[in-house]
């Protein structure tokens, strides 16, 4: 089985929470433009916020997953974890680490580092996005052969990656019907991601029943165009904490519920 949270990630850009005290300016709906919106300066980051998921698949839980971001030094610093659990742990192991470094001012990813161990492979991979030279630098050790590789891809300056992407979809107003387009790369080749606003509706949960606006998202561009699709019902409010996914790729669905929402500083 395919890892569940990277692969929702690389379709279009999913999940977690964004917390914003004030609501970001709006670009233009439906601007065919594909561009990262910097927040504005009152804008605030959900440092300190842990947020937890379990994962279904078919008739199985099949993990749990979990998000947080936190202030470091200038930056603004993302983690994430996917772990496979039960039946789906036996059939597929999944044990996932991400780290990802954001520039505050343009919401632009600056680093990301993944560790990842899905079924026999276990990979650290590097990813640094030079801004400059329009380039993504990856750099990756197959832990099992001790084999590296190092790539470069053109990047159009400013993008976003596949673990912070969930936060800069959360900034967005979100406003009815409005269409946003946005560049993604994870090391290779960039994603042109699309999201649209689709509308409002109830969502109840374990932890209680909640007002959502519902968004569509999906790669128009790139290798990730046609694998798939997502839609994500975020609280219709400033914080937009996104309290439930939906994943529906090639081999399943996949359904995400929020199960605990953390404001504890780290120690």
């Amino acid at each position: 089985m395919p890892n569940p949270i990277q692969k929702i990630f690389l379709v279009c850009a999913l999940s977690f929470c964004a917390y914003a005290q004030s609501t970001p300016k709006a670009p233009t709906p439906n601007a065919d433009e594909a561009r990262i919106i910097a927040p504005e300066s009152a804008y605030k980051f959900p440092n300190g916020q842990t947020l937890t998921y379990s994962t279904d698949w078919r008739l199985f839980n099949a993990g749990t997953a979990t998000m947080r971001m936190e202030k470091a030094g200038q930056e603004q610093r993302v983690l994430a974890t996917a772990d496979a659990i039960g039946f789906v742990a036996l059939l597929y192991h999944v044990q996932d680490r991400f780290e990802s470094f954001v520039d505050p001012k343009t919401y632009c990813s600056i680093t990301l580092s993944k560790h990842t161990e899905e079924g026999f492979r276990r990979l650290d991979t590097n990813i640094t996005f030079d801004q400059a030279r329009k380039k993504s630098v990856l750099s990756e050790k197959n832990l099992k052969t001790n084999q590296n590789k190092q790539v470069e891809n053109d990047i159009p300056g400013c993008v976003t990656d596949v673990v912070t992407s969930p936060y800069y979809i959360a900034s967005l107003p979100l406003t009815a019907n409005s269409i946003y387009r946005f560049p993604m790369n994870d090391g290779g080749k960039t994603a042109e991601v699309k999201v649209t606003v689709e509308g409002r509706e109830e969502v109840k949960t374990t932890l209680g029943t909640y007002k959502t606006v519902r968004i569509h998202a999906a790669a128009e561009s790139g290798p990730l165009k046609d694998k798939g699709q997502i839609w994500i019902w975020y609280t219709d409010d400033a914080q937009h904490t996104p309290i439930q996914m939906k994943a529906r790729l090639f081999w399943g669905t996949l359904v995400f519920h929020l199960q605990k929402i953390d404001n504890t500083a780290a120690k």
